[in-house]
């Protein structure tokens, strides 16, 4: 059966193994999350799950979402994620999912919203080469030709430029789950995943595991 969570970024630090090795890991706050919905092929044409993380007042959530909640006995959730299963009959609204339903060993996809950089040249953003940095030049981090002035007479779309960087939707494909500490709902996944610390991140099976 397909498994999926939210949590937060709590960092990173290093574990070792039992061979003695250092283990880059990356620590979420995973869970506890709630069922708030199910989806299936008879009443909604496809299988899902609605998945709450993260309790808040009641005063913060408006009339429709408070009503939302009320029909799955559940106190007002700061997010709210679907996940589309093959198969929901594994879950019943209002069911808690906490971290271990993943294991040591795990290969997941860790989906975060990338740390924002703001308005950047291209020698940041794209990696360009610089101009050279002798006296006179005055060329060092500039964008460089934007092509043929005569033939087409336009810059091609797609072009390389300066511009907003990072804040995007991010996934780390096929990472490893090291560790799973079952009483303090934290998940222990190899390597960087996106994002700042605090930052939500959504952990989910590996599509190419």
């Amino acid at each position: 059966m397909k498994k999926a969570i939210l949590g937060r970024k709590l960092g990173m630090t290093q574990i070792f193994d039992e061979n003695g090795r250092v283990i880059p890991v990356t620590v979420i706050k995973a869970g506890p999350c709630y069922v708030v919905q199910k989806k299936t092929v008879e009443t909604d044409g496809y299988n899902a799950i609605q998945v709450g993380f993260e309790e808040i007042r009641e005063k913060l959530v408006n009339k429709p979402l408070k009503g939302h909640f009320a029909k799955a006995n559940l106190k007002p959730l700061r997010f709210l994620k679907e996940f589309r299963l093959e198969d929901v009959s594994g879950y019943e609204v209002g069911s808690e999912i906490k971290a271990d339903v993943f294991a040591a060993g795990d290969k997941v996809d860790v989906t975060g919203t990338s740390k924002g950089k703001g308005f950047q040249g291209v020698v940041k953003r794209w990696n360009a080469n610089r101009g050279p940095m002798s006296h006179g030049s005055k060329y060092h981090r500039a964008v460089g030709s934007m092509g043929a002035s005569s033939d087409p007479s336009r810059t091609f779309k797609g072009k390389k430029m300066p511009g907003h960087m990072g804040a995007r939707k991010s996934t780390m494909l096929n990472l490893q789950v090291v560790k799973v500490d079952a009483e303090r709902n934290l998940i222990l996944v190899k390597g960087a995943v996106p994002g700042p610390k605090k930052g939500l991140v959504i952990i989910r099976d590996s599509v190419k595991a």
